[in-house]
C-alpha cells in the first residue's frame, strides 16, 4: 500500500495477553459492515443492535447493561441529562388527549416542560398532593396514561408510598415513572416495587464527581423500552462513549460514597437541626419528616442531600452569610465529592401544596470532606447569621 492510505488503515494488532479491568472507550460515527446484505438489514436486529454511532456503542451499551443489572430492568436507554430522560419518557408514552399526573414536588424542569410544551400538544397534566398514597385514585380519569412519582420530592423531600401508587395507577390501566435520583437502586429499587420506568440523573450520584452529565431510564418491559428508544432515536438523541466511560468509572465506588455520604448527612443533620437560627431540617432519616415511616418501609439508607429552613429573623443575613464558606461551595447539582450548598426558592412553584416558608430554603449535599470539618465550616456560617461571628 502506499503512504497515503497506510496512514488510514490500520494493521492489525494482536490482542492476545490484554487483559484490562476497564471498559474501552469506543468511539464511533460510522458502523463498518463486511457485506452488502449485512447493511442492508442494518436495522432488522432492533434497538440493541449497532447501525450508527448515534444509536450506541459498546461503552454505551456496557452502561446501559450496569444500570440495568443494579436497578433490576430488562434494559436502560441514555439521554445527555436528567431531564433530557424524563422528556424522553414524556414524550414517548404521551399523546395529545392523553392525562398524565404529576406530583406537586416534582422536578422543577418536568414542570415546565409539562405545562409548556405538553399542553401544547394537547396532553393534559393535573397536579397531585405528593403524600396521598391510595388516595390518588380521585385524580384518575378515562385518559391518564401515566402516574409520575419523584421520592423524596425535590426540595422539601417528602417519601411518596410508592407501592400503593403503583397499585392504583395500575388498577387504572396506567403507567408509573420513578424519579429516582435521589436514592439510586442502592437505596431504593422503583422497579422492584412495581414501578415501570426508574429514571435517574447520572449527573448526580452515578457520575459522583460533578463534570459529568447524563440521563437513563430503566423499564421492566421491553416494549415500553422500546417506544421510549423509538422516539429518543428520532429525535437524534445520543450519548458521549467518553461521557459513558466516565459514569462507569463513577459507578465503581457509588456504593463506597453513598454509604459515606449518607451517614455524614443524617449526623449533619441532625446537628444542624440543633443551631438556634434553623427552624427546620427537612430530611427523610429524621422522625417526624413527611414520609419517614415509608422511608424506613422502603428505603435501605439515605442520600446526603437533604435541605433546611432559616428562621424568619435570618432572612437578610443569608446570603452574606453563605458568602462566608469555605468547604460549602455554593452551586446547584449534588451528589458529588465535595459538599454544596444551593438557596431554594419555592414561592409560586407549588400549585396543590403551596409552600408557606418565609425564607429560602438551602439545599445541601454533603461531600466526602471529613464531618468535623464541615461542621467547622458551617459553625461559621451559623455565627455571621447570628451576628456572633467576631465574638
Amino acid at each position: 500500500m502506499n503512504e497515503a492510505t497506510l496512514c488510514v488503515h490500520v494493521p492489525p494488532v494482536s490482542r492476545e495477553g490484554f487483559a484490562s479491568l476497564t471498559v474501552p472507550v469506543e468511539r464511533a460515527s460510522t458502523i463498518v459492515f463486511p457485506t452488502a446484505e449485512a447493511f442492508h438489514g442494518r436495522h432488522r436486529n432492533g434497538h440493541h443492535s449497532y447501525s450508527y454511532g448515534l444509536y450506541g456503542t459498546p461503552t454505551a451499551r456496557a452502561l446501559e447493561a450496569q444500570i440495568s443489572a443494579l436497578s433490576g430492568g430488562v434494559g436502560t436507554f441514555l439521554a445527555p441529562s436528567g431531564q433530557a430522560a424524563a422528556a424522553g419518557v414524556l414524550l414517548a408514552l404521551l399523546q395529545p388527549g392523553d392525562h398524565l399526573l404529576l406530583p406537586d414536588t416534582v422536578y422543577g424542569p418536568v414542570r415546565t416542560l409539562a405545562d409548556g410544551f405538553l399542553k401544547t400538544i394537547g396532553v393534559n397534566t393535573t397536579y397531585y398532593d405528593p403524600m396521598l398514597g391510595t388516595g390518588i385514585g380521585q385524580h384518575f380519569v378515562r385518559e391518564t396514561r401515566l402516574v409520575w412519582v419523584e421520592s423524596p420530592g425535590s426540595g422539601t423531600f417528602e417519601v411518596q408510598d410508592v407501592p400503593a401508587i403503583v397499585e392504583a395507577a395500575h388498577a387504572h390501566g396506567a403507567l408509573v415513572a420513578c424519579d429516582n435520583t435521589w436514592a439510586t437502586p442502592l437505596l431504593f429499587r422503583p422497579l422492584a416495587v412495581g414501578a415501570d420506568i426508574s429514571v435517574e440523573a447520572i449527573s448526580k450520584h452515578m457520575g459522583g464527581h460533578s463534570d459529568l452529565l447524563l440521563g437513563c431510564a430503566s423499564t421492566r418491559d421491553e416494549a415500553v423500552l422500546g417506544r421510549i428508544r423509538g422516539l429518543v432515536r428520532s429525535l437524534g438523541i445520543g450519548v458521549s462513549p467518553d461521557d459513558c466511560s466516565l459514569a462507569l468509572r463513577g459507578l465503581q465506588t457509588l456504593s463506597v460514597r453513598l454509604r459515606h455520604q449518607g451517614a455524614a448527612g443524617l449526623s449533619m443533620a441532625r446537628w444542624i437541626a440543633e443551631q438556634p437560627a434553623v427552624e427546620r431540617v427537612l430530611h427523610p432519616g429524621l422522625p417526624g419528616a413527611p414520609g419517614h415511616e415509608t422511608w424506613r418501609r422502603d428505603f435501605s439508607g439515605a442520600a446526603g442531600v437533604f435541605s433546611v429552613l432559616m428562621r424568619p429573623e435570618c432572612s437578610s443575613r443569608i446570603d452574606e452569610a453563605l458568602g462566608g464558606l469555605k468547604l460549602f461551595r455554593i452551586g446547584a447539582s449534588w451528589g458529588g465529592a465535595h459538599s454544596l450548598v444551593a438557596p431554594v426558592d419555592l414561592s409560586g412553584q407549588r400549585t396543590v401544596t403551596p409552600w408557606g416558608g418565609s425564607t429560602p430554603l438551602l439545599r445541601f449535599s454533603i461531600g466526602l470532606e471529613d464531618e468535623a470539618d464541615l461542621k467547622a465550616d458551617l459553625a461559621g456560617f451559623f455565627a455571621a447569621l447570628s451576628g456572633t461571628e467576631n465574638a
